[in-house]
């Protein structure tokens, strides 16, 4: 029952007096006693995607909230289950919009699994590389645009000029700024080009002073503080049992991060540190997302710096195409190409799952296998869906206003929620 019928109920089965009804003729109009039932969305600028909240209010105070999706559904994943392995990689990058190599990792990584497929080590390196740079570009966008909501417009251009910068690496190595499908089933599509890693070394280099500059523009800022400090908290206990991880859970203390606790793709090589904060409020998970631009700042240089010669895929022909220059000498290169290209790669039967440490949390791919060209059921653990799970005990109880600087602290991507 909502908590606007049970208000009704009560209201219903109370009968006054004459004398009672006179004193009290007014006190539905009381404001601390008015339910609103309010629609947010969904296309609300402050939802950060097309997001339904269906809110009960009580003056300007939040007593429910009930986040409804589905506004997005695209049918990723059953689109997925319809097309051959190697065709799966571009649609299911565009599940979490600004995440989408971590999204190809998952799936290319619960595939190389039911194959049984070694990466080469220059692979996982450069996998490392662009996923780092994702995580960076994914946590600007989330702070440029929840510094917007509240109010601090300036932030939004600075963090969009760092953004561009990792973009334009992107097209560098692949040719395309999103959606870049530089993952492939046995490490990357191809080897990044001349001056790609002094531009990388160049970013990252500039990226500590930046990140220096938002703290101070930020940080100092008492609205930015009264509006971050106490709000939104819920406790670690509650968290775990709605299944929150990424930045969200470690702001309460908890170190848990895939990279470390279940290493992925090379990581356990790194040296890098787990950021977490000590409330579990909205400032704490400001504070935690501002340290892991550090930290994956110096994942890449040390990627950099390590990085194997070898190939950058693997030499299993029927997994990887062979390289373009063997097709006009090779006859068996050329009918592997055409085998590949026209039939797909045939995964052994099987089921796997596999996950990685997103810029939101824990993102994990389900992938059946039935012996054919085909995955026979493909399916998504995306953290956005999870985490909006904590979104009403976050802004119960408190302002309304409060409840824009926690949605955008949340950083919900709906395209991954609704798939």
């Amino acid at each position: 029952m909502s908590a606007t019928s049970e208000y009704r109920r009560r209201e219903q089965s109370i009968t006054l007096s004459p004398l009672e009804d006179r004193a009290d003729e007014h006190a539905a109009d009381r404001p601390e006693q008015e339910l609103l039932t309010l629609n947010m969305g969904p296309h609300h600028p402050a939802t950060h995607g097309v997001l339904r909240l269906l809110v009960t209010l009580e003056g300007e105070v939040v007593r429910e909230l009930e986040p409804i999706v589905g506004y997005l559904h695209t049918g990723i994943e059953k689109t997925c289950e319809d097309k051959a392995y190697w065709k799966v990689i571009p649609v299911i990058e565009r599940m979490d919009y600004l995440a989408y190599y971590f999204n190809a990792m998952v799936f290319c990584g619960a595939v190389e699994s039911l194959l049984d497929l070694e990466i080469p080590p220059r692979a996982q390196y450069l996998r490392v590389i662009h996923m780092e740079l994702n995580r960076i570009m994914s946590h600007l966008v989330w702070l440029g645009t929840s510094a917007l909501d509240l109010g601090a417009i300036s932030m939004f251009w600075y963090c969009f000029r760092e953004r561009e910068s990792v973009l334009d690496l992107f097209e560098m190595s692949s040719g395309q700024r999103m959606h870049t499908r530089y993952f492939q089933v046995g490490g990357v599509i191809e080897d990044i080009p001349l001056g790609f890693a002094e531009r990388v070394r160049a970013f990252c280099a500039a990226m500590p002073a930046r990140v220096d500059q938002y703290e101070a523009i930020l940080d100092r800022n008492e609205i930015v503080l009264q509006r971050l400090r106490q709000i939104g908290i819920v406790s670690e206990r509650r968290l775990l049992e709605l299944g929150v991880t990424g930045p969200l859970l470690r702001a309460t203390g908890n170190p848990w991060d895939l990279r470390k606790a279940a290493p992925y793709c090379s990581y356990d090589h790194f040296d890098f540190k787990i950021p977490v904060g000590t409330v579990g409020d909205n400032y704490d998970r400001f504070r935690v997302r501002m340290a892991e631009l550090r930290e994956s700042t110096k994942i890449i240089e040390q990627a950099l710096d390590g990085l194997p010669e070898g190939p950058f895929i693997t030499n299993d022909r029927k997994v990887a195409l062979p390289p373009r220059h063997e097709l006009a000498t090779s006859m068996e290169a050329l009918i592997h190409h055409f085998k590949l290209v026209t039939e797909g790669l045939r995964v052994p039967p099987g089921e796997f799952y596999y996950p990685v440490e997103s810029p939101r949390g824990e993102l994990g791919c389900f992938v059946r296998s039935d012996g054919s060209a085909k995955p026979a059921r493909v399916h998504v653990r995306d953290p956005s869906f999870v985490n909006l799970q904590a979104f009403p005990d976050m802004v119960r109880d408190g302002y309304i206003a409060d409840m824009i600087a926690t949605i955008a602290v949340l950083d919900p991507i709906l395209g991954g929620v609704d798939r």
